[in-house]
Parts: C-alpha cells; structure tokens; sequence
C-alpha cells in the first residue's frame, strides 16, 4: 500500500517574520547586557549580562524532576540540595540547588551540566510561546552567571524557532499541546498500518482524558518538548486526539419586538371594550 503523505501549509507570514525576534523586549535585554528576571505568561528567563542563565515554565518539568525521574540522581539528594537555599522562607531554587549539587561532587559535572542546558531550553521554548499579554522585567532581581553554563539570547531564540518549525511540520494544529488528550481508534485510519516506539508507547499507555502532555512529561520525567513531539506524530497518525471542546451553548432567542403603532394600541383598546359587553 503506497501512503502519501500531504506537506503541511506553509508558515504564516506572522510566524515568518517572528523568526527575527520572538521576544523584541529580551533582545533589547540582551544588548543591554541587563540582569533582571523576565516574567512572561508562560514562563520566566532569568538573565545575567544579557545571557540566559536560567528558565522556568509551568509547562515543562524542572531539573529536579529530570534529575531524579530515572536514577540519575536520588530524590533525597535533590531535596537535601533545594533545601540549601539562602532564605529558608524562599521556595527551593532548581538553580541553586544545581549549585550545591556541584559544590557537593554527588553528580559528575558534565551530566549536570548537560541536565541544566536541557532543562534550561525546554522551559525557555514555553516562555518564548507567542502570548497577548505583554512581558515584564525586574532589573537586578539576583541572578548572576554561576558554574552553570549560560546560553546567549539569540541561541535560545534560534533553538525556539527551531522546534516551532519541526512541530508544525509533524502535525500543523497546535490543539493536542495544551488540551487533555483521549485514546483514538485508529482502525479506520492510516495509523492502524502504523506502529509506535517503546517512547510513543509509553506516552499512549498513559492518554486518559485526563491528562495533557505537559502532565505526561512530568509522568515520564522527561522534557515537555521531546513529549509534545511523540504527541504531534501520535496525532497525526490517528493514535490520540484532544478532548473536543464543549460546544458553545445556543445564542439566546431575540427579544419580541414591542409595537407602539397606534392603529395596533386602538384595535387592542378596541377588543377590549368588545370583551367587556
């Protein structure tokens, strides 16, 4: 059986043109060698000099859960290294826990590293995401360039766009990144010829109608993007679907219209007196 396969429908001209500067306020950041915290709605980047040393979104699991999801460090010794924050009252932060972690010796440092700089740009593609509502800086907010490498704005921009582009490519309808996601039947379609990879399994057996792929990659402990990518091929062959959306209730029926003509009031006055005989 021969399948064809349909290219996607070319980028829109907007997409295009944000291929330049997804962010305008932390390119200017950047030339200003600024240090500050970045607050976006759907994430935070922490800049120092201008780099990104940091990044943390909702959306993507942080490094303690990438650490610790499959043995490469025990949870105990991530918790022992949050806990070493400056102010006990602050919540534990990823970054310096990181810190402690290399100061420590308990994690050989390439893999920290390594750990850091996956952690950093999966956060950092969600606080890229195009957004309506507009960013906000703190200048001198406390970050600073550690022991961890740091990325320049325009990687982390050009790394963005990058994985922007390889999604629509995969599957053009961003629905399934953020919607809980249902099991589809995929007998009646081209993914019944299909198989899935122990890693696209491993995202299927966990699809419950419940959960949404920011949620199967803190299951899995794994980087939200590498999971929204098993996500867009199991959509497009047919394997999942998003929930669909409850339908908008009917609009209300018009109001009747009131007359004031005046033929009409004098028939009324009219029948009226008529019933009253």
């Amino acid at each position: 059986m021969t399948m064809v396969r349909i290219p996607p429908p070319a980028l829109p001209v907007r997409d295009r043109r944000a291929a330049r500067a997804l962010s305008p306020m932390l390119t200017r950041l950047a030339e200003e060698r600024a240090t500050g915290v970045l607050v976006r709605e759907h994430g935070v980047l922490y800049l120092a000099e201008g780099r990104v040393v940091h990044a943390e979104s909702p959306l993507a699991p942080d490094l303690g859960v990438l650490l610790t999801a499959h043995g490469t460090l025990a949870a105990t010794a991530w918790q022992r290294a949050a806990s070493q924050a400056p102010d006990p009252a602050q919540a534990p932060d990823p970054a310096q826990a990181a810190e402690a972690l290399l100061r420590s010796g308990v994690l050989p440092t390439g893999a920290l590293e390594l750990c850091h700089l996956d952690a950093l740009y999966d956060a950092g593609y969600f606080a890229l995401a195009p957004s309506g509502t507009p960013g906000r800086f703190r200048y001198g907010a406390g970050p600073r360039l550690g022991p961890l490498p740091s990325v320049p704005v325009v990687a982390l921009e050009r790394e963005t766009l990058r994985r922007r582009l390889l999604l629509h490519r995969l599957w053009p309808d961003p629905a399934a990144d953020s919607a809980p996601l249902i099991r589809a039947d995929p007998a009646s379609g081209p993914a019944a010829a299909l198989s899935v990879t122990p890693r696209q399994r491993a995202v299927l057996d966990r699809v419950d109608g419940v959960r949404t792929a920011a949620d199967l990659a803190r299951d899995l402990g794994r980087q939200a993007f590498h999971t929204l990518v098993d996500v867009r091929r199991l959509t497009a062959a047919g394997w999942i679907a998003p929930v669909p959306a409850d339908p908008a209730p009917p609009p209300a029926p018009p109001p009747r219209p009131v007359t004031t003509d005046p033929d009409i009031a004098l028939l009324k006055r009219l029948r009226d007196a008529l019933e009253a005989l």
